[in-house]
């Protein structure tokens, strides 16, 4: 398995043809330096950018009009001198310069547009095709900068067909060879993954057969899916690691880098968190990040098992910026500090949540981020899991809104629950036509509710800091009749009628009329379903009742959870697993930095604010003979009670880890 640096830097440097000075101020003394000061130890440079630009003397392509100098080769030579690792950068799908030399390369939308930017757009690039003759290019160039240059790796960006598929005359002729029906959206999707799968098949050949200690990455493909077929699991054994991008303020949110890493977590590869050094997003030149934000997105990184990756994107003549580099030193300073507590160090998980993010799953990762979200929130250890993973590891499996299953996943489910496993499912998870697939729900499926919204009591002992009232449900659940035996958790309630045109009262919903028959919750021996979407209901309207119903319903079957502790829900607590001296010891990682809506368009973090005398018990087989926070190396006091190490920090002022050995 490739072992990646902790400090990266993704140099984006995509530069019109039309920037007549390109490279004029680079010095590859001063570069490196700045990256060494920098605390940088791997870098991602450019072989090749959007606008279809070479930035090398090639033979292949189309060097940058105005550059005059082998910008790559002196980067590459100037970086290894001072031990800084190399990417080269290759633009896949993207190639301005392409696309406007070849109209038959470029990809075509099923209603015969062309893909990506239109003819007078000014945002947003071309699309060429992975299944036209444009991919010899790409290889020849490929072949070409790995010959030419000693570079340790190669990023292969936009790595993607349109979606659902490509419909130029390349895909339509495959396609009909393939017997696949381009009218049929799974059809030219299915097409789509044919066509990318035999593109990194090549790329991967290729690469290895001139560097085989070389790491491949390949962007634009990591994706949530629950389906086999359409998921990462055939693509895996193509990437030497996985790279997840996700710079919060560029459109990908504060959820989409917690969410996606507690899946990739469990596929055994190194992983590397990428955010960006910017205000906004990529290319956003001016835009300075705030410190404490990028201090909790690295971190972020550290605590979920994760290597950090900060994008900037350099001026066309080639000087680093200063203010840049030393917001990203500050930060990687502190994680050069850390990384002896985070090198080959494993995230732990109680819970296991099966995807239910699909192709075929139009509310998308809608339930999954609300999984996410309350179980952070609540401080549980969990990962995301797809249907192949063991689910022995795990004690409790939740089954959130809409998890497909077929029989191979449910017998799976059926042996673990018959080895002592729990489960939660709510909403129509493993519901197959008018039945769901698991006996063991407790429930017979009679439809959809009548009602939306409708409401909901919650009852013993599923009731924990919930007070009795009827609760709003804004999505509308299903409705479902308990067999015998089966403990009512929490009791629906119908309105008067449903709002219409016809009949409304008031502003919003019509109040509760009654109490209906059909449950909210019950608990069937090890499993509790919950009738309605919660965790798309949390995400969607954030209610608590809603966050605190899931928590009740994981108590009551989670015994001695990895930890226990007293800390807001603004904090993010994390435990991961390290091998040292030939026994494992435990690192806990405590964050509190609190994203705010200060604007109308992104989440911003200004200030740290600090939490303090936060109590903790984490659950180790025996006795530990210290317990510190690091990177201070300063003893905590501690307990050993019951299976769990007791402690209290002190303070916690942003991030701070906690060594159990």
């Amino acid at each position: 398995m490739i072992e990646l640096p902790f400090r990266q830097v993704h140099l984006d440097f995509h530069t019109s043809p039309l920037i007549p000075d390109v490279g004029v101020d680079f010095d590859p003394e001063e570069f490196a330096k700045t990256l060494k000061d920098a605390y940088v130890n791997s870098i991602t440079v450019f072989a090749k950018c959007h606008h279809g630009m070479s930035y090398y003397p090639t033979k292949v392509g189309m060097v940058h009009p105005s550059l005059k100098r082998d910008l790559l080769g002196e980067m590459v030579e100037a970086c290894h001198r001072e031990g800084i690792r190399v990417c080269a950068y290759i633009s896949v799908v993207w190639d301005e310069y392409s696309a406007s030399k070849h109209a038959d390369w470029l990809q075509v939308n099923k209603d015969g547009t062309l893909a990506g930017r239109p003819p007078f757009g000014n945002r947003g690039w071309r699309f060429l095709c992975m299944n036209s003759p444009y991919v010899d290019y790409v290889a020849e160039q490929t072949e070409e900068v790995l010959k030419s240059y000693d570079v340790d790796g190669v990023f292969f960006d936009i790595v993607m067909q349109t979606f659902p598929g490509c419909v130029c005359n390349h895909c339509m002729d495959s396609m009909k060879k393939l017997g696949l029906n381009p009218e049929d959206d799974n059809d030219l999707y299915r097409h789509s993954l044919i066509v990318s799968r035999n593109f990194m098949d090549r790329m991967d050949k290729l690469v290895k057969s001139l560097n085989s200690d070389a790491s491949i990455f390949y962007n634009s493909r990591l994706r949530l899916e629950s389906d086999d077929e359409f998921g990462m699991r055939p693509e895996a054994d193509y990437f030497t690691h996985f790279e997840i991008e996700s710079l919060p303020s560029g459109g990908w949110g504060y959820n989409h880098f917690p969410l996606f890493v507690r899946y990739y977590q469990t596929l055994d590869k190194d992983l590397l968190g990428m955010t960006g050094r910017f205000h906004k997003s990529w290319a956003d030149f001016g835009g300075f990040k705030n410190n404490p934000a990028l201090e909790y997105e690295c971190f972020t990184m550290l605590s979920l098992g994760a290597k950090c990756s900060v994008g900037d994107q350099l001026h066309p003549r080639g000087k680093l910026d200063k203010t840049v580099y030393n917001l990203i030193g500050s930060v990687y300073k502190k994680v050069a500090e850390r990384e002896e507590w985070c090198e080959d160090a494993k995230p732990l998980s109680d819970i296991g949540v099966l995807i239910s993010s699909s192709f075929f799953n139009d509310w998308r990762t809608d339930s999954d981020e609300g999984a996410m979200r309350i179980l952070s929130e609540f401080h549980y250890q969990f990962s995301f899991i797809d249907s192949r993973e063991d689910l022995s590891k795990y004690k409790l499996i939740i089954t959130p809104d809409r998890v497909n299953m077929d029989e191979v996943l449910a017998e799976k489910l059926r042996k673990y629950l018959n080895g002592g496993g729990k489960l939660i499912t709510s909403y129509k998870s493993g519901l197959a036509g008018d039945k769901f697939i698991l006996d063991d729900l407790g429930v017979e499926y009679l439809g959809d509710s009548d009602y939306c919204p409708d409401y909901f009591r919650v009852l013993s002992p599923a009731d924990k800091e919930i007070e009795p009232a009827e609760y709003v449900m804004y999505e509308r659940g299903t409705k479902v009749q308990p067999i015998d035996g089966t403990q009512i958790l929490a009791e629906t309630y119908q309105p008067y009628f449903n709002r219409t045109w016809e009949h409304f009262s008031s502003h919003a919903q019509t109040p509760p009329d009654k109490k209906t028959p059909y449950p909210a919750a019950v608990r069937n021996d090890n499993v509790i379903y919950i009738s309605y979407p919660i965790f798309r209901a949390y995400i969607l309207n954030g209610n608590l009742v809603y966050k605190k119903l899931v928590r009740n319903c994981i108590d009551l079957l989670l015994d001695n959870p990895l930890t226990i502790d007293n800390a807001p829900s603004t904090a993010r607590i994390t435990v991961t697993s390290q091998h040292y001296n030939g026994k494992d010891r435990h690192i806990v990682h405590i964050l509190h930095y609190i994203p705010e809506r200060r604007c109308k368009s992104i989440d911003v973090i200004e200030d740290v604010i600090p939490i303090c005398n936060i109590n903790l018990k984490v659950r180790v087989d025996g006795s530990p003979s210290r317990c510190y926070l690091v990177p201070e190396k300063k003893e905590v006091n501690f307990v050993y009670n019951n299976g769990y190490v007791e402690f209290t920090v002190p303070e916690v002022n942003g991030y701070q880890m906690v060594v159990i050995e």
